[in-house]
């Protein structure tokens, strides 16, 4: 019975998810040249638009049980980030043509505003299975991915659905400028004790070696972190420029997890023919781990969908994250 009724609930979701998104024709790519110039997204499809600014309608806020969970654009076209400081975690994913997008999870606290925000990918699905019923703010998604959204379980919460939530800004051209009132969206943030994602914090483990900056690169997007011995940070560089949200403020995370995954091509493409990867985070495999301006070698483990990551030192000891935000980069094994 309980099987029947989610299949019932999942597909009843699914329905209105392509009822909301239905709306009008969002803008679903630009052009532009270089690393992380432009992108492709297969969230081009519909959705409806947001109001331009403030509105004082009703509205029915999701669950604040669980955590929120952003997908934010990362082109060039799309920074500086707003609220990006604010997030307990920050994930790095692979999209289509080789650029990146970025998941920020937030349970701690939410800023006014997140963004910009933009379409979701099947493998944010299997990603999210860690948290209790996460609620996953997002621009869109393909047509083909939206039933698989509505079986998921989580709160999917794209524009539409709750009124004020989402708006237009006027700094950036669409489709750069989707932005999301967490507080309209889900009231008050869940607290720490929702994040259910396997990290141990605490003192940092025997050995590593001295680490002044690591690079990651995708094929058209690169991450850079390097140690700020002063703020006792890893300060973020993405396609060779630091990262500062609109605030003004430097985006320094406190651990830097380069997680080395399985990454295939998906059975979703983009509207020009470009091939959706998929990230797989269930499994097990190796980990470079940045604190304290050394790197750790590490081993990671996350059986099934629904455990945490575990991350272990080479002699099996618990390895340890530095109190602060963690960014997880998922780099091709």
């Amino acid at each position: 019975m309980r099987q029947l009724a989610r299949m019932r609930r999942g597909a009843m979701t699914a329905a209105l998810l392509a009822a909301t998104l239905t709306g009008s024709l969002m803008t679903g790519c630009t052009a532009g040249g270089g690393a992380g110039g432009g992108t492709t997204d297969d969230g081009r499809g519909q959705t409806q638009e947001p109001s331009q600014g403030p509105t004082d309608g009703n509205h029915a806020p999701a669950s604040g049980g669980s955590v929120l969970a952003v997908k934010i654009d990362n082109v060039r076209a799309a920074r500086p980030q707003t609220g990006l400081d604010a997030a307990d975690v920050v994930y790095a994913e692979q999209v289509e043509g080789g650029l990146s997008r970025l998941m920020a999870v937030y349970a701690s606290k939410f800023p006014k505003v997140i963004g910009p925000v933009r379409s979701a990918r099947e493998s944010d699905l299997e990603l999210l299975r860690q948290f209790d019923e996460p609620t996953l703010a997002f621009s869109g998604a393909q047509h083909k991915l939206l039933p698989l959204i509505g079986k998921a379980p989580l709160h999917a919460q794209p524009p539409g659905k709750v009124s004020g939530a989402f708006y237009r800004g006027t700094d950036k051209s669409a489709p750069h400028n989707l932005y999301l009132r967490p507080g309209q969206l889900m009231g008050s943030a869940p607290g720490s004790a929702a994040l259910t994602t396997g990290f141990h914090f605490g003192a940092a483990p025997a050995g590593g070696s001295p680490e002044t900056s690591r690079t990651v690169r995708f094929p058209a997007a690169r991450f850079t972190f390097t140690w700020s011995g002063s703020r006792q940070r890893w300060l973020v560089s993405m396609d060779g420029t630091p990262t500062v949200t609109t605030e003004g403020t430097t985006v320094a995370p406190a651990t830097v997890v380069v997680q080395y995954v399985k990454v295939h091509e998906s059975q979703f493409h983009d509207f020009l023919g470009n091939n959706t990867p998929y990230t797989e985070t269930v499994g097990s495999g190796t980990a470079k781990v940045l604190r304290d301006g050394r790197v750790f070698n590490a081993h990671w483990a996350r059986p099934a969908a629904t455990d945490g990551t575990e991350f272990t030192t080479t002699d099996g000891a618990p390895m340890n994250f530095a109190q602060g935000q963690v960014w997880v980069v998922f780099a091709k094994a």
